[in-house]
């Protein structure tokens, strides 16, 4: 622009336009590249929508949903193994947390009629249409097997429905694992490896934990062994994650999601030191190192769902991932002396 007198008719001795240039000599002017930008999106804008899940209510429902697996197929463990009380409380704790878990399901979804709606079809291939079907047919076993006990009535038909509750009971604790790794969120797509045993694990973790809680001293042996068995399960399962996950790994260190998974980690080792060392004998023991379990297992669900919500708003973690098949596509049919 000219250095001359601004009036109040404009700029005085120049035409309007004059000095506006799209174009300077010998460069001309070009749109935003993808590669000009950090992450290799235009302008760092994600390439991806995150989901629009509601943090409390969908890792609530991934946390509850495991508990209420697990505690099914402890309770019908117990059951069999002479263990009325810890059988018992095993399987209210089944029931309630199915039914809170349905809870916040349905609360993210908006109306129960999403949720029915879903129930006219059955379509193998979505984790969500088998979910819904999975859910159905586990929750009136669980609630049959638990007040069955709870009224000591039926005992056969009981023993019966927790055993099929135990065995869908599988199912439940980790189906919501392919449920999210079948997005395109980065953090989880690349885990679905090792998300249905970290799942799984931390599901055996928490329903051994809660146990340890409530059961009497005299029958937590079994609820021990199932937590520090689903613990050590867990912890590897996340370990093989991050190691393969690559660049995507660092959703699972930074901010939030890794203030969540660090101090998981620290309550399931020191749950387990607790429940090992102390838990057999005293009861404040037992119950310390459950309360950690649980917790940390809850933490992880929390921080599994922040570092996947993370990994969506940062394009770097969907593209580079890319370009590195890419690579390794190229690489490997060089190797076979084909173009890639």
């Amino acid at each position: 622009m000219s250095s001359s007198e601004v009036t109040r008719d404009g700029l005085e001795g120049v035409r309007p336009g004059r000095e506006a240039r799209t174009w300077s000599k010998g460069r001309a002017a070009r749109r935003p590249q993808a590669h000009d930008h950090p992450g290799g999106s235009y302008y760092g804008r994600p390439i991806i929508n995150p989901p629009v899940w509601q943090e409390l209510d969908i890792a609530g429902y991934l946390f509850l949903g495991g508990l209420a697996g697990g505690s099914s197929i402890l309770a019908s463990a117990a059951s069999s193994t002479a263990r009325p009380s810890l059988a018992r409380r095993s399987g209210l704790c089944a029931s309630a947390a199915i039914t809170v878990s349905l809870v916040a399901l349905i609360h993210d979804l908006g109306r129960p009629a999403r949720f029915l709606n879903m129930l006219r079809v059955f379509k193998p291939s979505s984790p969500m249409s088998v979910g819904v079907w999975l859910l159905s047919a586990y929750t009136p076993l669980a609630y049959a097997g638990s007040a069955s006990d709870l009224l000591r009535r039926a005992p056969r038909t009981g023993r019966v429905a927790g055993a099929g509750a135990a065995v869908l009971g599988a199912g439940v604790c980790s189906y919501t694992a392919a449920l999210i790794a079948d997005t395109a969120v980065p953090a989880w797509h690349e885990g679905h490896r090792e998300l249905p045993f970290l799942f799984a694990g931390s599901a055996a973790s928490a329903a051994g934990g809660f146990a340890l809680l409530a059961a009497p001293l005299t029958e937590t042996g079994l609820a021990a062994r199932f937590a520090v068995l689903g613990t050590v399960g867990e912890l590897v399962a996340e370990h093989r994650m991050e190691r393969r996950l690559g660049v995507v790994a660092e959703t699972l260190h930074d901010g939030k999601a890794g203030k969540r998974l660090k101090l998981a980690k620290a309550l399931s080792v020191a749950g387990v030191a607790v429940t090992v060392a102390a838990g057999r004998r005293h009861r404040g023991a037992a119950a310390a190192g459950g309360a950690m379990l649980v917790a940390a297992s809850a933490l992880t669900r929390f921080g599994l769902f922040a570092a996947g919500m993370a990994s969506a708003q940062d394009p770097r973690y969907t593209v580079e991932p890319q370009r590195a098949r890419r690579a390794a596509a190229g690489s490997a049919a060089a190797a076979r002396g084909r173009p890639a």
